[in-house]
């Protein structure tokens, strides 16, 4: 027989079955008569360490600290450069839409748990039978879309000198792309009538084009409401600016893990981490009142909430 550093004694066999799992012996507490490590001691420390290996290994990634990003100088930093040319007209759209009309914003938080599921779910099949990526977005602009068509004054021009309203028929919708020339606000035409995946392929067909310099002017134009993604940046949320010849345009913040109360059928209220995410609307109070911008997030959330998508998912 063989002994290990506690006084325990070991026989060969028990031995060779511990080399054999990796188990360290002078680790192991025997069971048997005297303390004497057995057979089945060795097994179920060499059962244990296999439980523990997977918490081990997530241990040092979840317990890093964040880092500080490498930052480059700008070679911008200290000089004076001519005004592009973009960014000229993006100022002046921005500045006549402040001074002719009177923006303020509402804020509503939506839990989007349920929708980020179903995103889960159904991102790799979408993938591979539509032939772009499922982001959150099409989810957002779909939601917007419905709820324009029961809130139609959101969906409308103030004609202000003529003195008349129009309420457009039809849902087309900016979204604001980020680039390297600036910002710009490609339209989704008839958005109204698409589904989930005619939003994704227009929405990565009009980005892409931004990205690539093959944008047109009618894909620029003709926006009856705007869709800015700020959250994409990391922004919880934004006041935007209402664009020129529409009273009202939807930010989406970031959407973020955070607990909070919920009503659950069995446990009443409790602590849930949810997927969370704020969602504004800036708007025209000339045409537009808070209980309208109020009353449109509503169905916004509601739908959004709901999550209701899985036939257009194919779930």
């Amino acid at each position: 027989m063989s002994s290990v550093d506690d006084g325990a004694y070991v026989t060969p066999l028990v031995r060779k079955l511990a080399g054999e799992n990796g188990v360290d012996l002078a680790t192991v507490k025997g069971t048997g008569v005297g303390g004497r490590i057995r057979k089945q001691d060795v097994i179920a420390a060499a059962e244990a360490a296999k439980a523990a290996a997977p918490a081990a290994a997530a241990a040092p990634a979840a317990a890093a600290a964040p880092k500080t990003p490498a930052l480059e100088v700008s070679p911008l930093r200290g000089q004076t450069v001519k005004l592009p040319r973009i960014r000229k007209a993006i100022a002046d759209n921005m500045h006549k839409a402040l001074q002719e009309q009177a923006q303020l914003s509402s804020v509503i938080e939506v839990d989007i748990t349920k929708l980020m599921k179903l995103r889960g779910k159904a991102k790799d099949g979408f993938a591979a039978r539509e032939g772009v990526k499922l982001s959150p977005m099409p989810f957002f602009v779909k939601a917007a879309v419905q709820a324009l068509k029961a809130h139609p004054v959101i969906n409308a021009r103030l004609n202000y000198d003529e003195g008349t309203i129009t309420y457009f028929d039809s849902e087309n919708v900016g979204i604001a792309v980020d680039s390297e020339k600036g910002l710009m606000t490609p339209v989704i035409k008839g958005a109204g009538d698409l589904n989930i995946a005619g939003i994704a392929k227009k929405t990565a067909e009009l980005a892409g084009k931004v990205r690539t310099n093959k944008i047109a002017p009618d894909d620029l134009s003709g926006a009856t409401f705007t869709i800015s993604n700020t959250g994409s940046r990391g922004a919880l949320f934004d006041t935007v600016i209402v664009p020129p010849n529409q009273v009202a345009i939807l930010g989406i913040g970031a959407t973020v893990k955070r607990p909070v109360v919920i009503n659950h059928p069995d446990l009443g209220e409790t602590i849930a981490v949810r997927d969370m995410t704020y969602v504004t609307l800036s708007y025209d109070h000339r045409l537009v009142d808070g209980a309208d911008a109020a009353r449109y997030l509503t169905t916004v959330k509601q739908i959004l909430e709901a999550g209701e998508f899985e036939v257009e998912l194919g779930l």
